[in-house]
């Protein structure tokens, strides 16, 4: 820490003290700042615990209590009566300082993972933040909300670029390795060290990784292996040089440290390093609820949820330009490490009670102004992104496992899972190829639900020039998407009419019921679901969290899951609703609102194993891409399954009228895919 940066640390940090004891604020904001000051002198003396190394000697016993004390104030006991929660700061501080206040309290609650990672700056920025606000009440007058809205803008403009900077390398950079080290050097079979990282940790945590602990070492290579090749796979199927690359991303949720670990060090006989970076903390980063990287538990996803939008009280041009120009310089400034970098290999968890948010009206909202500014701004972020980790020479893999959250039989669960993770690569290829085969004569698929679900859809298929060597469908078995079991293509928006509804999904940590999405030339005309009482908050549901904003998205995807196994296993121990798309995508036919599969990759060929080339790489929103980049991409891919049990019927129609029967009433009628109903 440099004498400057000292001094000024050591400043703010008295300051806090005394108005954690006697703040000079009037009520009804004196209570606020007192409680702020008091979790801020919590977490300047677990900064001083860690640096000198007292941390890590507490019992188990000690690091529960002391974890849960960092986090009590949010969790869903404790939120009726938090400034964390909108609501209640607007209640008690009036709406405009409630939600201003909430926001600074938000953002201050960084300071947990600020202080294990010994990031000095950032916890100094957080506090002279609090100084700021707090020197306007300071008086005993109330100040304008102007005035602390100001000061909260200028906070946010005036570190845009070092908070950019901070994350553009953290997710490219191998030397930044906090949790890396935490993985490879502690004793995993001492629990205490999932309390090292600064994340909310519970009971589930410490049974995952206690029963990844049980496992034999020859099965958590294997594992990791399956993992592992996927991301190679992935570079080779696709055509791409992985000898390119240097870095791989490796995002999981804590527990899996012992799996992490096997994939770490086979990455590395790879010639990979990995990259592990925490989930975004400054508001800067966040994108909504939706968590990137790695983490802990969720304290409480309702918190998260309320505060999706808060960027509403910064976001305007005048930022979104200054985030853009940091972006550029922070990519231009790390450019060798960008081009080195492979892409992200992903462990997603399932098996939490899914959640279904409740609406807080006090929460920050965007105007209709800021939702296309919003728009624009993730657009823009991607294509620069793009042009320094290329899309045509990155890959990514995703596979997923359960966690005792989903019951009782968690570990049969867990050994079912494998298996499914491990399926015969040949066996789904060949049966696969024979859909395909069948879907290459159509020029359309038209889709009908039953029991209940009324989806009347009818997709456009890209028509052959030469079916010898060409193919519309992708025969996806067990690389990128673990595990095997899918069909895809991207469709041709004209023409792609009708209506998709599914009684009950989950999206994105998010419960959706009766979601319905009507599409006019492959686009969403009207949207809605049952999820909320008023339609309004319905559409508004919708818009936030499928669309983003967007006025509409195209279909970006079809594919048929094939995965019937999974689809058996989730029936047997009743898990369907707590599944993630990863898995239930491969459960039957899904159907991707945004980009396509194949978004800044579209001119890199791709062929499937029988050679021929996927020439349905394209849709009308992305061949934008070379008149207007700015309209190709969506930044958003959200796939929405159809299960078996909900299946009508999917048929193949040809171009002289008549038709080739897929699947009628969930099973599989195709000749030579019926072994995929000996599951059902």
């Amino acid at each position: 820490m440099d004498e400057l940066l000292k001094e000024r640390f050591e400043l703010a940090a008295g300051r806090i003290a005394e108005i954690a004891v006697e703040p000079c604020v009037q009520e009804p904001f004196g209570g606020y700042f007192q409680k702020t000051a008091a979790f801020l002198q919590e977490m300047l003396n677990l900064y001083h615990e860690i640096s000198q190394g007292r941390y890590r000697e507490y019992s188990l016993d000690v690091l529960r209590q002391k974890n849960c004390d960092m986090y009590r104030d949010i969790l869903p006991e404790n939120y009726d009566t938090s400034y964390g929660n909108p609501a209640w700061a607007a209640e008690k501080l009036g709406k405009d300082f409630g939600q201003m206040l909430s926001f600074l309290y938000t953002e201050l609650r960084g300071l947990i993972v600020y202080a294990f990672e010994d990031r000095v700056w950032d916890m100094l920025v957080g506090m002279e933040l609090f100084l700021q606000v707090y020197g306007e009440f300071e008086d005993g007058d109330t100040p304008a909300a102007e005035n602390i809205r100001k000061i909260l803008y200028w906070y946010v403009n005036d570190y845009c670029q070092e908070m950019v900077e901070e994350r553009v390398a953290a997710g490219i950079d191998p030397a930044r390795d906090f949790a890396v080290r935490l993985i490879m050097e502690s004793d995993l079979s001492d629990l205490r060290y999932l309390y090292q990282f600064g994340e909310y940790v519970t009971d589930q945590e410490e049974k995952t990784a206690a029963f990844l602990n049980t496992l034999p070492i020859a099965e958590v290579k294997a594992m990791a292996r399956t993992y592992t090749e996927g991301y190679r796979i992935g570079f080779e199927v696709a055509g791409k040089d992985i000898s390119k690359k240097k870095t791989v991303n490796i995002r999981y949720c804590l527990g899996f440290e012992r799996m992490v670990r096997e994939a770490v060090l086979q990455f590395e006989q790879m010639g990979l390093q990995p990259v592990i970076y925490r989930a975004a903390t400054h508001a800067v980063n966040k994108r909504q609820h939706i968590r990137v990287g790695y983490y802990g538990a969720i304290p409480n996803p309702q918190y998260d949820y309320d505060h999706r939008n808060d960027s509403a009280l910064f976001l305007d041009e005048e930022f979104v330009s200054r985030k853009l120009r940091a972006l550029r310089g922070a990519y231009e400034k790390y450019k060798e490490l960008a081009a080195w970098h492979g892409g992200p290999a992903v462990i997603e968890i399932f098996g939490m009670v899914p959640f279904v948010p409740e609406t807080c009206r006090d929460s920050v909202t965007m105007t209709e102004k800021q939702q296309k500014l919003q728009v624009h701004l993730n657009n823009e972020s991607g294509q620069i992104t793009n042009r320094y980790i290329r899309g045509d020479e990155r890959s990514f893999t995703i596979i997923a496992y359960p966690v005792p959250a989903i019951g009782e039989q968690f570990e049969e669960i867990f050994r079912e899972t494998v298996k499914i993770n491990t399926l015969d690569y040949n066996l789904y290829r060949e049966i696969q190829q024979k859909l395909i085969d069948a879907l290459d004569q159509g020029t359309s698929v038209h889709i009908v639900g039953n029991n209940g679900n009324h989806t009347d859809l009818r997709v456009q298929l890209h028509k052959l020039q030469n079916p010898e060597k060409e193919t519309n469908f992708e025969n996806c078995v067990a690389d990128v998407n673990i595990p095997v079991g899918e069909v895809f293509t991207s469709p041709v928006l004209e023409g792609t009419n009708g209506v998709l509804h599914v009684t009950s999904v989950y999206l994105e940590e998010l419960q959706y019921q009766n979601l319905e999405l009507k599409f006019e030339n492959g686009r969403i005309t009207e949207y809605g679901c049952t999820n909320f009482p008023e339609e309004a908050e319905n559409k508004s549901y919708i818009s936030e969290n499928i669309l983003h904003h967007h006025p509409s998205l195209p279909l970006g995807e079809f594919a048929i899951g094939t995965n019937t196994t999974a689809y058996r296993m989730a029936k047997d121990y009743g898990i369907e609703d707590k599944l993630p798309i990863l898995i239930a995508e491969k459960m039957g036919p899904h159907f991707a609102v945004g980009d396509t599969c194949y978004s800044w990759s579209e001119d890199t060929p791709v062929y499937n194993p029988d050679g021929k080339e996927i020439i349905a790489r394209d849709n009308e929103q992305s061949l934008m891409r070379k008149t207007d980049p700015g309209k190709a991409y969506l930044g958003c891919h959200t796939d929405i399954t159809i299960p078996y049990d909900e299946l009508g019927l999917i048929v193949v129609e040809r171009e002289d009228g008549s038709t080739v029967e897929l699947i009628r009433d969930g099973k599989f009628v195709l000749p030579g895919t019926e072994i995929l109903n000996e599951a059902l």
